[in-house]
């Protein structure tokens, strides 16, 4: 099968599960006002989301090798439909909360297990390729989903949002189960399903990259569910217009998806992430400090957004290294640690906002990521050894 088709296919699964992963932010306080709860409240549905999506990396790294990755990709977006489509119909904060845990349950399948697809499929001189074209598309679904999701809540409300995303996820069903039954899919029957786990949680080199990744998802992600609210908070925009800042955050991952393995490749891994988190980190402090001038907080949402797939795509490509026995186990542990660590920020960031004020979640989600940044540099062989099972 051409492997652009692959690429395509696969992307779109992917855009579809970004383009709903990110879309709570913009419209989370349309949510909050309309369910009567505050935006700290509400934000328990993002918390609801990812720590699911993060947990369930585990299950869907085991049953990709035993299974074929394609085929649980394609049960797991057929299903993820269904949850989409129950969120339009939610009535309470707590209805929500549950829709949102099932979406995030099967959406975890997606990104983790189509970046281990690809890994089996490109070989190592296309691979940071592939992935950064993966990442791309996926993205921008994230980018669009802001401005889209906004416009659809500004024009019709938030369960129209939901709506959408359901249809846009029948289309990814449907071409998973026409074209992309061609797309090869190895299984490994002899995969066991804690052993390679252990195994890389055992090895320091790789150990090393996971606890970077929960810190960057407690921080970086932890800060990003915010920027909606804080948005809707200090300007008193609409939703559309909500939505429009916040695409700068998919438009410049979006760019920088493409740039990371050149840059990787010219400086080092290294240096590359701690770019991307030092970005991160300015961003933060600009929101802090500046977040009241709306063109800084567009800039801000732009280098958070830039600062986030320059670190993320590396950390991602050093995964796919780990394990080629059992790359699925692999990159699932790494969506784990990251969707896990966002869902403890975000909810240690609500009782932040609800006692304090944003500007107070972003000088200390900022400051995490400055040290996560200094971090980098006292780790030695993760960027650049293979840390097989």
């Amino acid at each position: 099968m051409d492997k652009r088709k692959i690429i395509l296919i696969l992307g779109f699964a992917g855009f579809v599960a970004m383009a709903d992963n990110w879309v709570v932010s913009p419209i989370l306080p349309s949510i909050a006002q309309d369910l009567n709860v505050d935006v700290p409240s509400a934000s328990i549905i993002i918390t609801a989301y990812m720590l699911p999506f993060g947990l369930f990396q585990l299950l869907y790294g085991y049953l990709a090798e035993r299974l074929g990755k394609r085929q649980v990709i394609t049960i797991s977006i057929s299903l993820f439909t269904i949850a989409t489509a129950l969120c339009a119909f939610a009535f309470s904060i707590s209805d929500l909360a549950v829709y949102r845990a099932l979406t995030g349950m099967f959406a975890a399948a997606v990104m983790p297990v189509s970046l281990a697809l690809i890994g089996d499929i490109f070989p190592m001189e296309e691979r940071q390729s592939a992935i950064g074209s993966f990442m791309g598309i996926s993205f921008l679904g994230q980018g669009l989903s802001m401005a889209i999701g906004g416009s659809i809540a500004q024009f019709l409300n938030w369960r129209g949002v939901f709506a959408v995303y359901a249809g846009l996820a029948v289309i990814s069903s449907v071409l998973l189960f026409t074209i992309g039954r061609k797309i090869p899919s190895a299984k490994n029957k002899e995969s066991k399903a804690l052993m390679p786990y252990i195994n890389l949680l055992r090895n320091p080199s790789s150990l090393m990259i996971y606890a970077l990744v929960v810190f960057e998802g407690l921080f970086l992600l932890g800060s990003f569910s915010f920027l909606g609210g804080f948005i809707k908070t200090t300007f008193n925009l609409n939703n559309f217009a909500v939505g429009m800042v916040m695409t700068a955050f998919g438009i410049m991952a979006l760019l920088a998806g493409r740039k990371s393995g050149t840059l990787a490749a010219k400086i080092g891994r290294k240096k590359t992430a701690a770019i991307g988190l030092s970005f991160a980190f300015l961003a933060d402090m600009l929101l802090a400090s500046i977040g009241d001038f709306l063109p800084i907080v567009v800039i801000a949402v732009g280098l958070m957004g830039f600062g986030f797939m320059m670190a993320h795509s590396t950390f991602l490509t050093i995964a796919t290294e780990f394990a080629a026995k059992a790359r699925g186990i692999a990159m699932s542990l790494v969506a784990f640690c990251f969707m896990g660590g966002g869902g403890i920020g975000t909810a240690i960031g609500g009782h932040i906002v609800s006692v304090s004020s944003f500007e107070r979640l972003f000088i200390v989600y900022g400051i995490g990521l400055m040290l996560i940044t200094v971090s980098t540099f006292f780790v030695k062989s993760s960027f650049r050894m293979r840390a097989p099972l």
